[in-house]
């Protein structure tokens, strides 16, 4: 394999400004999701905005607003994409404004990889919801999303790029049929990290969707449509799901998607690159060079 670069890894904590000065990379392939706050994933490029130096992926902003469901829901529904009628939940009174129609999904407003989801957050009448907020916001200490239930099929979709070169990669359908039939229907924490294992795996995701042509365009455009609106730069994985009419309505945004190098382990984003003829190598070089003609260092 030709190599491309000389690396040198810096740890995401509170010794990481030193070290970038220190170290004067001329790009930083950024993965950094940092441990503390909803600014977590944000922090290291704040540090690398300020020290001038290039790295790869979204900026600040972009990195915080997507860490926010809320403020993620709120920018789409501004900008009329689909996505599911919800509620901002910080503390139990709100549940006075309450004017949903039930299921409803209740997600920590600042959690990514499915942490706070759980089989018990697909919610069916309002005494339950009390419940089920009163014990997670004090475990959580945050506030809580809460949204009508999606029932149709779920998708995720990769996309690398920027302008005119943006490229939206093969879309995956997740199989929520292939889960146990004690799960609900719903990528849960269950789901993804109970149920299937590399031992155990199951047979979650199918690259490409197979899916009619007219769907599929629709939800290449929904989730191109969403990287533009909220600036993403150089990759991101936007999560779809379907309404009881069949439109797709966005779930998620992830500026930083996960990136498992082993095909063994269920990692969406490089599943979908190899679909595209993308080695995980060759994937990793798009997005850095993809930042680097960003940065005009090509």
């Amino acid at each position: 394999m030709e190599v491309y670069h000389d690396v040198s890894m810096i740890e995401a904590d509170e010794n990481a400004f030193e070290k970038f000065k220190s170290v004067q990379p001329e790009i930083v392939f950024n993965v950094a999701e940092c441990a503390h706050g909803t600014s977590r994933e944000a922090q290291i490029p704040a540090m690398l905005d300020m020290l001038k130096i290039p790295y790869t992926g979204s900026d600040p902003l972009t990195l915080t607003t997507c860490l926010d469901k809320a403020r993620t829901k709120e920018i789409l529904s501004y900008h009329k994409i689909p996505t599911s009628k919800f509620l901002l939940i910080e503390t139990l009174e709100d549940i006075d404004k309450f004017d949903l129609k039930f299921p409803v999904m209740i997600k920590p407003v600042a959690e990514g990889s499915s942490k706070g989801i759980f089989n018990s957050s697909l919610v069916k009448n309002i005494d339950e919801l009390r419940e089920r907020l009163q014990a997670n916001l004090s475990a959580y200490n945050q506030p809580f999303l809460v949204e009508e239930f999606l029932p149709g099929r779920e998708f995720t979709v990769a996309i690398l790029g920027n302008n005119s070169d943006t490229e939206v990669l093969p879309v995956i359908e997740i199989n929520l049929h292939e889960l146990p039939k004690d799960l609900a229907p719903i990528y849960s924490y269950e789901a993804k990290w109970i149920a299937d294992t590399r031992e155990k795996p199951l047979n979650i995701f199918t690259c490409p969707a197979k899916i009619d042509a007219g769907l599929y365009k629709k939800i290449e455009e929904t989730a191109l449509k969403t990287y533009r609106v909220l600036r993403c730069r150089d990759w991101s994985r936007i999560d779809i799901r379907l309404d009881e009419a069949g439109v797709p309505n966005i779930i998620e945004v992830n500026p930083l998607p996960g990136i498992l190098p082993d095909p063994k382990d269920n990692s969406c984003f490089p599943k979908a690159a190899r679909v595209h003829g993308l080695s995980y190598q060759e994937m990793i070089n798009k997005v850095l060079f993809t930042a680097a003609k960003r940065h005009n260092l090509l």
